[in-house]
């Protein structure tokens, strides 16, 4: 079924917008690879019949990310270390900046949903391009993956035990829509 033309807003009430990082250096072992939510966000897309016409947007709130899982370790995440993580990626990480994303191209696919867009992504204090590719399914469900370099941004992954334990530096996003009525 195609996506009719129109205004969509997605946020937390019918899509979910999570990053996983991954970890690495020599005491990889002791630290988690992390699957985070982001619980405050907005997004909205102007979808018409000309791809020259239709726009994407999102901001979120920085301070937003909850910890929803933390595979591998040592041990496994109690409520302090995830509470402890989320104030870390808050103060330290993204330092409360905001974080917003804003199309300046988007193709469409066949069935006239989104299927590639690119735009410019300000995080941390720094805006630069980037690129990914949306997926259509069922009843209008969009879903989509981002690779985010912090680096490319001027951040620097977080790293604890002197250095030895670190968050790689590609950080996955990834966001899925709930089916659309109609």
């Amino acid at each position: 079924m195609p996506m009719e033309p129109g205004r969509y807003t997605f946020g937390p009430e019918n899509a979910t917008l999570t990053v996983r990082t991954k970890r690495t250096g020599a005491a990889s072992k002791a630290g988690h690879d992390l699957l985070l939510e982001v619980t405050s966000w907005s997004a909205t897309l102007e979808l018409t019949r000309d791809a020259a016409d239709t726009r994407l947007g999102l901001t979120a709130d920085a301070g937003s990310l909850r910890v929803l899982e933390g595979t591998g370790g040592i041990q496994a995440l109690d409520d302090d270390d995830r509470a402890g993580i989320e104030q870390t990626i808050d103060d330290e990480v993204l330092k409360g900046t905001a974080i917003e994303f804003r199309s300046s191209t988007v193709e469409l696919g066949a069935d006239g949903a989104p299927a590639a867009v690119t735009g410019e992504l300000e995080l941390a204090g720094s805006r630069h391009p980037i690129s990914f590719e949306l997926h259509s399914g069922e009843r209008g469900r969009l879903s989509g993956t981002a690779v985010v370099r912090q680096t490319d941004w001027d951040m620097k992954p977080y790293s604890a035990l002197f250095g030895t334990l670190k968050v790689a530096d590609d950080v996955e996003v990834a966001v899925e829509t709930e089916p659309h009525a109609g």
